[in-house]
């Protein structure tokens, strides 16, 4: 009787075990197919084709309500696109849900000292994922094509949700300097996980983020 109690026992956890390696596969896998699918959509500054507009994904502040050196690297990336003639206009989304965390309002102060003129910086204060972000870029936005400007590790899924909203995206890297093995380990991580969530979102989930009027940033098209 104890036998047959211990061979359970070892049935279970094997059973265990195997799942959470194919639920692990399954992941991986789906990180990997997008990593293929936006490797030829990812470009230098220099090598992108210009398109109208640059979108920028917000990073999170500091206490002080200041850009983080990652979001800083994402909105200097955009400013250099801009400089470059690249872009016409740069869409910077981020989370305003609270009176003190403004990502947007961050990331245009930046860029204006950085000299990106007022005039040609459009503000979207619902970007509160990446998946907002694409479908607010089409929706609110009426974005048709755009620059996506984040670091190289988020830059797939960013390429992946936008194309698949009805953006034809393409992405440069926001990599202005060398970030901690340490984080650059916990982001990698992180993304394995989010891009299966943006898969799930894409064809299961299917969720409708903070809409409202249309705000198109090129009327005339």
């Amino acid at each position: 009787m104890k036998k047959t109690k211990k061979i359970t026992f070892k049935m279970l956890i094997r059973t265990v075990f195997l799942s959470l390696a194919a639920c692990a596969a399954v992941i991986l896998l789906f990180r990997a197919g997008t990593l293929l699918y936006a490797r030829p959509r990812i470009h230098t500054t220099a090598d992108v084709t210009p398109a109208r507009a640059a979108v920028v994904f917000g990073a999170g502040l500091r206490r002080d309500g200041s850009p983080t050196p990652v979001l800083q690297d994402r909105v200097q990336a955009a400013a250099e696109l801009y400089f470059a003639g690249k872009v016409e206009k740069i869409l910077m989304s981020g989370d305003n849900r609270f009176l003190d965390y403004n990502e947007p309002g961050a990331m245009f102060n930046y860029a204006r000292e950085l000299g990106v003129p007022s005039d040609d910086i459009v503000l979207d204060f619902a970007g509160r994922r990446t998946y907002d972000t694409c479908y607010r870029a089409k929706a609110i936005f009426g974005l048709k094509e755009a620059i996506l400007v984040t670091q190289r590790f988020h830059l797939p899924r960013a390429v992946l949700l936008c194309s698949q909203l009805g953006i034809q995206a393409q992405g440069v890297p926001s990599d202005q300097r060398t970030y901690r093995r340490s984080s650059r380990a916990i982001w990698s991580a992180r993304e394995t996980i989010a891009t299966f969530t943006a898969f799930i979102d894409l064809w299961v989930r299917k969720p409708l983020p903070v809409l409202g009027d249309p705000e198109p940033i090129f009327p005339d098209s």
